[in-house]
């Protein structure tokens, strides 16, 4: 399915536009992210949203425009007044109209082209900001000055764009405006009844409004046509989603049989009851299994919902198929952890496990990978080197990934092209608000973990602020006299002459002095080795205080553990605090979480420590996050594999993805083929907003 060929105008490189040399289409292509060795198009400056307008339609003269607003005035050229050579002064024009005197400045003039502009005893349209100077009104360097018979090229409605250095705002509106004029005529792809219901224009129609607006309004964040552009947006980021769904699931998967023989064994070893969700997530599984079809499943559970133990019994099913599995978690630490948790109930059940690090000795490794090229070992855990080149599974029917914002969408596709027809599982225990799971996942069925497992105590969770230092220091020591252990968290490695932050290795020598060799040192920046080992002297209960950065973030499990002291709170995302809070609570004593705070806190900062203290529900806190952060990097910067919006701002157009949502499903389910005008106009749809992700699906399609 190529690209409709009414299209084409629109994919048109800019450096084809009159007044775009390579230069400016260098710059072009640059800012607007075009692949390396590819222009920037026709369609890239449409897309480019004004942040704002400026209205240049008061003309009430020089005695009524209030300093510090935008006026456009018909002056009498009176006077040049030049400086001096080598003078800073600025040239000055005196003028006047019917109701007042006024300057105009401009610094660094020469060579007379304002003189010649602004020639004395001519009348001039000026445009630009009132401001004061001495007990006269003033303009500084007028952004537009034009003769009375061309006010009509002076936009009185202007959109202002974000720009790049060496790119001016007149330079792109000129671009944008010959963009305009090649808009072709597109079949419809929003319902009239829609259309109808939200009073929204057609494309090109909004397309003119918020680039060529005659009213302010027109351009607004949520005027009709920018809420038209955005729902497209959002309607074309779920139809690429589903067809991913289509694309990773058309290739028929196996209907696995599934005997129970291991699982109930699995089950058998475990030390807790499965809880209601947990149970219910397995049996989402196991009819995923059971179909003829790929599984593309998302597994969602808040800190400690026991997301392992069922992604186990997942590879348990499929290794009573004959089928292997393999773990895939985005650091050695994580994966680490994973294979303590999973292989001796693994073992337990007859399964052989095998963990893959970039550490292995050579042997162990040979051992390894043979293990797993002839069936012998059933689950590999490990980071995405398990899917490098030199790692071959005999029969590969399950792939678990863990952490899934590291990997987006692309990096689902290529794995669900590793092994013959491998099922994927993949993990987070990042809650998401609905809305980003509908964005970012909507390719995916989900299953959620709400509940804790049984015995899990509550996490008391205070606030206090960094002067109370001292007292901290001291409550501490009588807590670790009683054998209990604790998390020291820091926000940065090293001191920051930027930040005013205290860093891990100066609060690690600071605590050093009060506690000794009872004190452990862990972040990003050591020796996988080194982290290793601190951790280890940790888990075993020989140091008592773990210093660390936000490397301890996930998957860091030791349940004797009961504090978590964490340094500069302010200083950490709502959804951040949550999961580091997760890392105390794993046994059965009662825990504490004390947030330490610098002074004076901002009001977003007050509001995120405040819902921190009253609720330990994650989704709850990922709500309160998405309202507090806007969708902005809630997973990570750019992880999802979803490119940011350019058109929809969440925070203000969150509503229409619902909407979008359901739409781009009813429209896959009556025309699943893109065939006909609806799948033209579908397909236009695809890429025009996601052509990011339309393009290799289509053209697979």
């Amino acid at each position: 399915m190529p690209r409709p060929d009414l299209l084409n105008p629109l994919f048109k490189s800019l450096k084809s536009m009159k007044g775009v040399g390579p230069q400016l289409g260098a710059l072009f292509a640059k800012f607007f992210g075009a692949p390396d060795g590819q222009d920037a198009v026709v369609l890239d400056v449409l897309m480019h949203m004004p942040s704002g307008v400026i209205d240049r339609r008061a003309q009430n003269g020089v005695a009524y425009a209030p300093v510090g607003s935008i006026a456009t005035l018909k002056l009498h050229i009176d006077e040049h007044i030049v400086p001096p050579r080598n003078s800073r002064a600025p040239l000055r024009i005196k003028a006047h109209d019917e109701t007042g005197e006024i300057t105009l400045s401009f610094f660094g003039a020469r060579g007379g082209w304002v003189e010649k502009q602004l020639p004395i005893g001519e009348i001039r349209y000026v445009s630009g900001e009132i401001g004061f100077f001495g007990r006269e009104k003033q303009m500084t360097h007028p952004d537009y000055i034009v003769e009375p018979d061309k006010l009509a090229s002076l936009p009185m409605v202007e959109p202002v764009y974000p720009l790049t250095q060496g790119l001016s705002s007149r330079a792109l509106r000129k671009v944008i405006a010959s963009a305009l004029e090649l808009v072709p005529i597109i079949p419809e792809w929003t319902g009239k009844d829609r259309r109808t219901i939200m009073n929204w224009p057609g494309f090109a129609e909004a397309l003119h409004h918020i680039h060529a607006p005659q009213r302010p309004s027109e351009g607004d964040i949520v005027s009709p046509s920018r809420m038209r552009l955005a729902y497209d947006e959002y309607l074309a980021g779920q139809l690429a989603l589903s067809l991913i769904r289509e694309t990773m699931v058309k290739s028929s998967g196996i209907a696995r049989q599934v005997t129970e023989k291991i699982t109930e064994k699995v089950e058998a070893a475990l030390p807790f009851a499965l809880t209601d969700g947990q149970r219910l997530a397995i049996s989402d599984i196991r009819e995923d299994l059971e179909r003829p079809t790929r599984m593309s499943r998302l597994l969602q559970g808040d800190v400690g919902s026991g997301k392992t133990v069922v992604a186990l019994m997942a590879m348990a099913m499929v290794a009573e198929d004959g089928g292997q599995s393999a773990l895939m978690a985005p650091t050695e630490l994580l994966a680490s952890q994973h294979f303590r948790t999973l292989q001796p109930l693994a073992e337990q059940a007859g399964l052989k496990t095998v963990l893959m690090t970039g550490k292995m000795p050579a042997a162990e490794k040979r051992a390894a990978l043979a293990g797993l090229a002839d069936g012998s070992i059933t689950i590999a855990v490990g980071t995405h080197a398990l899917f490098q080149s030199g790692v071959e599974f005999e029969n590969l029917g399950l792939t678990v990934v863990d952490e899934q914002h590291r990997f987006g969408v692309h990096q689902r596709l290529a794995l669900s092209e590793k092994g013959h027809k491998t099922d994927l599982l993949v993990m987070t225990a990042t809650p998401i608000p609905r809305t980003l799971v509908l964005t970012h996942f909507g390719d995916m069925d989900v299953s959620v973990l709400r509940e804790k497992p049984a015995g899990r105590q509550p996490i008391d969770t205070a606030t206090l602020p960094i002067s109370e230092y001292e007292r901290v220091v001291g409550r501490l020591a009588s807590r670790l006299a009683e054998g209990a252990q604790a998390y020291w968290v820091c926000p940065l490695v090293e001191e920051s002459e930027v930040l005013d932050v205290v860093a891990a290795e100066d609060r690690f020598a600071e605590l050093k002095k009060s506690f000794g060799d009872r004190v452990e040192l862990v972040h990003g920046r050591m020796s996988a080795a080194a982290k290793q080992e601190a951790m280890t002297r940790f888990a075993s209960g020989e140091a008592q205080i773990l210093v660390a950065t936000t490397v301890i973030e996930v998957g860091v499990d030791v349940p004797n553990a009961t504090i978590i002291i964490i340094e500069h709170a302010e200083r950490f995302g709502l959804a951040q605090l949550h999961q580091l809070r997760g890392r105390v609570g794993r046994g059965s004593a009662r825990s504490a979480c004390l947030l330490l705070y610098s002074e004076p806190l901002s009001e977003t900062a007050k509001q995120r420590l405040e819902a921190i203290r009253k609720t330990d529900d994650g989704f709850e806190i990922a709500e309160k996050d998405l309202e507090l952060r806007g969708q902005g990097d809630l997973l990570g910067t750019r992880q999802s594999g979803m490119p940011g919006y350019r058109i929809a701002v969440p925070d203000v157009h969150r509503h229409l993805l619902e909407m979008a949502h359901d739409d781009a499903r009813a429209a896959l389910d009556r025309n699943p083929g893109l065939k006909g005008p609806e799948g033209e106009a579908l397909r236009a749809l695809l890429y025009i907003f996601r052509k990011d992700l339309a393009i290799p699906l289509i053209k697979a399609g």
